[in-house]
Order: C-alpha cells, then structure tokens, then sequence
C-alpha cells in the first residue's frame, strides 16, 4: 500500500513516451534481477538457512519495484499487474506465487494519486467552472485510485453522495504509447490463448483499451446496465449523473458497501451466494443484454447492506450479435450431448478453427473440457486456487497436453474480450473458493431451464415482471 507522505516525496508525472514507460519497468525488474543474481552468488559462502532468508528479502524487494513502477506508469502496464495480482502465471516461482500476489493485488484498488492541484486542474478544464459551485462538498484526497483515474468523494447540492472519477493529466498520451508497443500488447494477448489471430486480437485490445479513455462513453455503457438492472432482486448498478460528466470526468452514485478482501473472510455460504451473483452479472449479461463487461476483476465489486452487490466501471464492455450467442449455444451444447464433431463444427463456425478437419475432434473435445468444464459439467464444482492453475495451465504451459494442439489454432479477435471476462470470473469464484452447479446456472440462460437456485427464481421473477424473457431468445438453435 502506498501512504502519502511517500507519494508527496514521489514525482507525480505519468511517463507518456513508449520508450520511457518501457524503461521505467525494465529499470525496476533489472536492478531487481542483478541484486538476485548478487545474492545467489554470495549465498555459496553463506548457510542454507540463510541464504534463504536472503532470497526471500530479494523476492520481496522485486515485488515491491514492480508494484511501484506499474503504479506509477499506470496506464495499460498497470492494467497487466492487476491482471497478475489475482491469476497465477507460469514464471512466478511455485513458492513466491503468494507474496507477489500480495503486493500486486494492490493495484487493484489503490495506485499512487495525484495531488488536489492536479485533480482541480483537470475539473476546471471539464466544467469550465469551479467545483465549489457545482458541490455542497468535494474530498480533496482521493477515495480509491486506479490505472485511468481516481475516484474522490463528494456531495450535491441536493445531498446526494457521488463518487467523481478523474482522469490523470497525460494518461490518454501514455496509454497510447503502450497500444503501440505491440511487444507488451501480445504478450498479455497470448497470456489469454496461445493460438491467436495477433494482428486482430492487437487491433481488438487497441479497440477497448482506448475506450476507456472516454469517460462519456464509460458513462453512456453504465447507464444502458444500470437502466437494465433497475430494481433487480441482488444487482445493483449505480446511476449516472449525466450532466456532470465528461470526456475525462465521470459522476456517479456513491455506493456504501463490503469489499472484496472483506466477502473473502465471510462464511463459505455467503462467499458461494456473492460468487453466483458475480457469475450471473458477468455470464448473463451477455444473453439478457448482449453486451458484458470484460473487465471482471474484485476491485469492480461491492456488496451492499440490503445483499446486493453493486457491480462497477463500465469503461470496457462488449457487444455481441445475436448470431455470436447462437453459435456459442450450439457449442455448448455438443460438450454436454458429448459430441466431438459437432463440436468442431461449432468452433469452426465461430472462428476458432482455422482448418477443422486437421484438428483432432476428440481431443477438442478434452480441451473445452479442461478449460471451462467448470460450467459444462452438471455437477458442484467448488472452484479453488489450484482448479484455476489447472485451467490457465491447460491454456498457457507448454507442457500441457492440449498447449500443441490449440497453438496450432486460432482465438477470433472477436472472442478476446469474453475469454477476458472468462478467466477473470474463474480468478474470482478461486478466492472466494465459491461452490455451485454452474452449468445448471447457465442452462437458464442457454435453454430456458427452470432456475437452478433461489437467486435464479427471483431473476426470473424480475424479467418476468418486465416483460422479458431474454433466454428464450437464444435457445431454439441449441438445443
């Protein structure tokens, strides 16, 4: 964590030049590895016992680098260590895994913020007016920071509590310096599949990366989900305040609730109910709205007194077209009527196989399987640390039985975001170690099933009230 007295010592600039914001992380890590090397060379003379201790206080050390210079880079190379702070990768040590994810997992609610004359500045230029004539009151310090903005709190006129979020000054210029280095941009890519179409997977990232520069448009996504969850039984959306947001200043509800790091302490009971919530919000959405957000990391997540849990930033979301959802239904379908060919004709048609017939359908089959058997299995399925290595190996190792054969092939830039979205709820439900027949919960959605838990009869209940019965829409041609 980063208190401020040490920010106040610290330059508060963004590095917005792609060579700079490639250095400043290569700086951090390479002084970081000579150290290491230095101690293991000097550990030959030193005892077992300690030697280890000194190892240890290196790895703490690069973990604290990194967690600093992504910080203060923010941006899209903060994005990546707040992607590694709740999935585990392949090039951390077995044994270190843990104290890394401590220090990343800062970056997922907190980064260095920018002092109130930066904050007013970037005000002032937005509403061409001071902010004391818009707010009974406005924090001068900021409430929570991230890798675009930070958030302060405030009050209106009519009382109501806001949270304000600002964009940092030169954030826009820094973060397309880093949807430049293709290098960086490939290397998260691949981290999601290894088989890829990188030219247009590069060009999809650009594409929602830079969205979120836009804070109209963040605005305008938030309002289509908070418009569609309006009144909703256990999902909670804030609503905007339009007439004070802007290209890089976006106003919204303030919302009082529990904390991740807090849910995760609660009994098993309570963490299974908040972990099916999340998997309705971000699997539902496509087939109630067609439209998810792909950004599906804790920080987003609140759980209110009455036992909402409000979902936020909506600055990367996706679309899909009707004809999309079909064909994933189409394929989900094969895996549970356990048909290979079928199968592979659904990935065909999707995009993910470039040549089908060279691809072995059975051992698809048992790829699909060990990659999102979590939710194609009628079964519980208590989702833990080591089930989410499991899957992410099965993607990203070499060594992995299905690594060859899915290299070979291809992920539709089309398709990135929602394997996005994916794996961060996997990364989610592992924390929280959450337990449910997730495939019983998606058949809801899939085929029109009865619901299979209380939440999913007072969802139904909900769209029913409404006037919508979504689900149905996507079920004739799967099943």
């Amino acid at each position: 964590m980063y208190n401020r007295d040490e920010m106040a010592r610290k330059d508060d600039s963004i590095p917005s030049g792609r060579i700079g914001r490639t250095a400043k992380v290569g700086q951090a890590l390479g002084s970081s590895g000579a150290r290491y090397a230095g101690t293991r060379a000097r550990n030959v003379a030193r005892s077992k016992d300690a030697g280890a201790a000194e190892i240890d206080k290196r790895h703490m050390e690069t973990a604290e680098k990194m967690v600093d210079a992504l910080g203060q880079l923010k941006g899209a190379a903060m994005k990546i260590g707040q992607l590694a702070s709740f999935i585990d990768t392949e090039f951390l040590p077995p044994e270190y895994r843990e104290l890394y994810q401590e220090k990343l997992a800062s970056l997922r609610d907190t980064a260095p913020p920018m002092p109130w004359k930066k904050v007013r500045q970037v005000l002032e230029e937005e509403w061409e007016e001071p902010p004391e004539e818009l707010f009974e009151d406005f924090e001068h310090d900021a409430a929570a920071a991230a890798s675009i903005g930070q958030v302060h709190r405030a009050t209106l006129p009519d009382g109501r509590k806001v949270a304000v979020k600002i964009q940092y000054p030169g954030v826009a210029k820094a973060l397309r310096a880093d949807m430049q280095n293709a290098g960086m941009i490939m290397r998260l890519a691949k981290a999601l599949a290894p088989g890829l179409d990188a030219k247009a997977a590069a060009e999809e990232l650009k594409t929602r990366v830079l969205e979120e520069l836009d804070y109209e448009y963040e605005a305008q996504n938030q309002r289509t989900f908070a418009r569609a969850y309006r009144g909703h039984p256990f999902i909670y959306v804030p609503d905007v305040v339009t007439r004070l947001s802007r290209t890089r200043v976006l106003v919204s509800e303030w919302v009082e609730g529990m904390g991740f790091e807090e849910v995760k302490a609660l009994p098993q009971s309570e963490r299974d109910r908040f972990g099916e919530i999340v998997y309705r919000f971000c699997f539902g959405s496509i087939y109630h709205l067609r439209h998810f957000n792909a950004d599906a990391h804790p920080g987003n997540y609140v759980w209110m007194e009455d036992g909402r849990i409000a979902f936020l930033d909506f600055g990367m979301t996706k679309q899909l077209d009707h004809d999309q959802i079909e064909l994933e239904i189409v394929a989900v379908r094969a895996v549970l009527d356990d048909d290979p060919e079928k199968l592979r004709g659904a990935l065909a048609d999707l995009g993910f196989l470039a040549k089908p017939k060279r691809v072995d359908a059975e051992r698809l089959m048992q790829h699909v399987r060990a990659v999102g058997g979590w939710y194609l299995e009628d079964r519980d399925v208590r989702i833990d640390s080591d089930y989410v290595m499991n899957v992410m190996t099965a993607v990203t190792d070499p060594r992995s039985e299905f690594y060859a054969l899915m290299r070979r092939e291809n992920l539709p830039a089309n398709e990135l975001m929602g394997r996005r979205m994916e794996f961060g709820v996997l990364a989610v439900l592992g924390q929280l170690e959450a337990e449910r027949n997730w495939m019983r919960i998606g058949s809801e959605w899939w085929f029109d099933e009865e619901p299979a838990t209380e939440l999913g009869q007072e969802e139904r209940d909900y769209f029913a009230s409404r006037g919508e019965r979504r689900s149905a829409r996507f079920s004739a041609r799967g099943t």
